[in-house]
């Protein structure tokens, strides 16, 4: 091939060289999402992101935890009165099944003998109470919400590891095709560089050996300038930043939307209040309470029996009550606007955790097979043009 030709290839070459490798380390991270190889972990490999992911999770959820979500200052946005208006078709219906079976077991046969509008007043006081009961159950968890929710317990059960690579791979989409450009111009620049070495040496070596450099340098300079600098920099005329610390706002804006859509969402909340047996005890020392409060003189007529099975009952109609309530409840809590607001005021350390992780792992292996390739490409490169 003439002199020429193969001078004003090798910068192109080196520049595909760059972007390849880019692309291989960008899939690495992510697939194949189960071990390939013969020997797990040695021969084979694995995504970084899924091989990682349960550790990666508990990560998430411990930043969710105590710098995003705060359960108390989420909470005291749910108003008592709104909710009973929301929940007050199921709930009127649950105090009327609650009433029927509460008399029946006081005297077996009493609320069928009961005239019709006897049944009424019980009902309407009953129900009117009903709302009382939700008020003080909302203020009792309001100030007790630490024993009653976990938020760190939601985080972790609702990431699974499909999730966390669908959450990692779209919050870092732009940071991923500025590696892949980066190892284009690099790459090029690099080759300016070889080929200047290859004309005073005219050693066919050189080839593989600064595609070796070039895969090797260029995944680790990318990699790097993806986080720093962390603070905008200014040379001369330029000014510089990690791309994802200068994506901050709308990275805070898209973490945010996934997250509330996926993870920490209403049901998966409502969810884990449900189960807690705090919340159970809470229900049921109001529902007690208010047995006796609206019993009157005959409060030390009506027996334990009674006010357990009452509270029992409402225990149980609680899922189905609470579920009319949800819309409302992820108006008032506001998830997407609280963790996007939070990420914003994360110290810049603090931030770079949603990402960096991802990339902290087996980032040396991701630079290693960079060299291999770009040596494999090199080499390549040799016999094509040389050869």
């Amino acid at each position: 091939m003439a002199t020429w030709l193969v001078y004003a290839c090798m910068p192109v070459m080196a520049a595909v060289i760059g972007y390849v490798t880019k692309r291989v380390a960008i899939e690495m991270m992510f697939r194949p999402v189960r071990f390939v190889g013969l020997r797990e972990p040695w021969l084979g490999w694995q995504g970084v992101v899924p091989r990682n992911s349960g550790r990666m999770i508990r990560m998430s959820a411990d930043l969710l935890t105590e710098r995003l979500v705060d359960p108390q200052e989420v909470f005291e946005r749910l108003d008592g009165d709104r909710i009973a208006g929301e929940i007050r078709a199921p709930l009127l219906l649950a105090v009327e099944e609650i009433t029927r079976d509460a008399m029946d077991r006081y005297r077996p046969g009493l609320w069928d003998a009961l005239p019709p509008l006897a049944r009424e007043l019980v009902l309407k006081r009953a129900q009117g109470a009903a709302s009382q009961v939700v008020r003080r159950v909302l203020a009792d968890l309001r100030g007790d919400i630490g024993q009653v929710l976990d938020v760190k317990q939601v985080a972790t059960a609702a990431l699974s590891r499909d999730k966390l690579i669908r959450l990692v791979r779209d919050i870092s989409r732009p940071e991923m095709a500025f590696i892949a450009r980066c190892g284009i111009y690099f790459g090029f620049l690099l080759g300016l560089v070889q080929t200047g070495v290859w004309a005073l040496t005219r050693q066919p070596l050189v080839l593989p050996v600064f595609g070796a450099l070039i895969g090797w340098f260029t995944d680790w300079l990318a990699i790097k300038l993806v986080f720093f600098p962390r603070h905008r920099r200014r040379f001369g005329p330029f000014a510089f930043q990690g791309v994802f610390q200068r994506r901050r706002d709308a990275v805070a804006k898209q973490y945010a939307e996934i997250v509330a859509r996926e993870v920490m969402t209403v049901p998966n909340i409502l969810d884990a209040v449900l189960r807690s047996e705090r919340l159970h005890a809470i229900v049921r020392q109001a529902v007690r309470d208010t047995i006796d409060a609206q019993a009157g003189p005959f409060t030390t007529a009506i027996s334990t029996q009674v006010k357990q099975a009452a509270a029992d009952h409402a225990v149980r109609h609680l899922p189905h009550t609470l579920r009319h309530a949800e819309d409302y409840a992820t108006e008032a809590l506001d998830i997407r606007d609280t963790i996007a607001s939070r990420i914003r005021r994360l110290s810049r350390v603090e931030y770079e955790a949603l990402l960096r992780p991802a990339f902290r792992q087996d980032e040396w292996k991701l630079i290693a097979v960079g060299a291999v390739i770009g040596a494999v490409i090199g080499e390549l490169q040799a016999l094509l043009l040389l050869g």
